[in-house]
Parts: structure tokens; C-alpha cells; sequence
């Protein structure tokens, strides 16, 4: 099996995103264009531990021309960590959002591994992050600026009010208007409310 053909499976497997039948438009990164990815996403080379921070908030104009989409808002934070033991960068995500026809915060995390996992189509450069236990994913690009973050999805299982348990799992499933979302970079402390542990959430208020 062609490598690209087994880059596109595992990043499918991951995400839940990529297709099978797109594996000749898939390959995997080398070092180079992950490092040179990861240096867009965290406006600079990361060092032991970086953040980006993404957020939107979708106003009543865009809404009534976009009927069709559930979500109000969205806030994504990326974080990258070098491992202690394989000296790699790993990449995480967590995800927050509100649907505009129902109450409460949803939000939803999980890994983006090391740049193994980064894949391109053409000239453009994807992160995959999985949810464990398959519950599906997403795809992070970014603008040709960098200055938003493109997130791609087809399913990702989500929580409500941060409850991680059966009764409030449920998944954000992409419908016709909620498959490809435009989030702009902000800073740090717009997606605090993403971070739970303390000490994190003092590390990014610092960054």
C-alpha cells in the first residue's frame, strides 16, 4: 500500500474527516513542513509550551444567511508540549461552542500527535486531532495569513457543560451549513474558559 494511501487511513481513523477514496490527494509532511506549520499556528517556533487561541461569534446577519447552521460560536485552543521522553512536539486541542437553538456550553478535546499526523492536499497543510474512543474529529488549517484557523468536521463527540459523562455525551454532527468553520486568532485568554486545570490556566494567561 502506497504510503499516501496509509497516511489518508490513519488520518481517517483519527479525524473521522478524510475519505478513503481522497488517499491520492493525501501525503504525509516531512519534518520541514510540519515544523513550518506548527511556527504559522503559534505565530512562532513553539517552545515547551505554547498556545493559540481562536475564537468566533457568529453575528445575526451572518445567521439569517447561513439558516441552516446550528452553531452560535466557536472557540478553539491549540496547545503544543515537547514529550519528555521522545523530545517531540505533540499537539492538543479542545474545542468549545454554543448551537444557536439550544442553551448551554458544549465542548470537546483531544490529541493531535506529533507531526506524523500533519497531512496536505495540494499546498495546504492539515493538523488531524482525534476525540479517544472514536468519537470522530477534526482538521485544523489555517489562512493564508494565519491570522484565523480553518476547522473541517464531519462528527466529534462533544460534552455538555464540560460533564464528561454518558448522560451528556452527544456528538456535534457537520449538516449542510456546519462542516467548515472560519475562526480568527485572538488572545490567550479568550479561550481560558476552555482550560479546567489551574496551573494550566495560569501557564496561559502568561503566554
Amino acid at each position: 500500500m502506497k504510503l499516501s494511501v496509509i497516511a489518508a487511513l490513519t488520518f481517517a481513523a483519527l479525524t473521522g474527516v478524510t475519505h478513503a477514496d481522497e488517499a491520492d490527494k493525501v501525503r504525509e509532511t516531512t519534518k520541514a513542513e510540519a515544523d513550518a506549520f506548527n511556527a504559522r499556528l503559534y505565530a512562532g517556533t513553539p517552545g515547551d509550551k505554547s498556545y493559540a487561541c481562536f475564537v468566533r461569534r457568529y453575528d445575526a446577519g451572518h445567521l439569517a444567511r447561513h439558516p441552516k447552521q446550528k452553531v452560535a460560536s466557536m472557540k478553539l485552543l491549540v496547545s503544543a508540549e515537547t514529550d519528555r521522553e521522545d523530545k517531540q512536539l505533540h499537539n492538543s486541542f479542545r474545542l468549545g461552542f454554543r448551537y444557536r437553538h439550544r442553551h448551554g456550553d458544549f465542548d470537546t478535546s483531544g490529541s493531535c500527535g506529533s507531526h506524523a499526523v500533519l497531512l496536505s492536499q495540494g499546498d495546504e497543510v492539515r493538523m488531524g486531532c482525534g476525540v479517544d474512543c472514536e468519537g470522530g474529529g477534526i482538521e485544523v488549517g489555517l489562512s493564508r495569513d494565519n491570522k484565523s484557523a480553518i476547522i473541517r468536521l464531519e462528527q466529534v463527540r462533544v460534552w455538555q457543560n464540560n460533564k464528561p459523562d454518558d448522560e451528556a455525551e452527544q456528538s456535534l454532527v457537520a449538516g449542510a451549513e456546519d462542516r467548515i468553520f472560519r475562526l480568527d486568532r485572538a488572545d490567550n485568554s479568550e479561550c481560558a474558559s476552555l482550560v479546567t486545570d489551574r496551573r494550566e490556566l495560569a501557564a496561559l494567561r502568561h503566554k
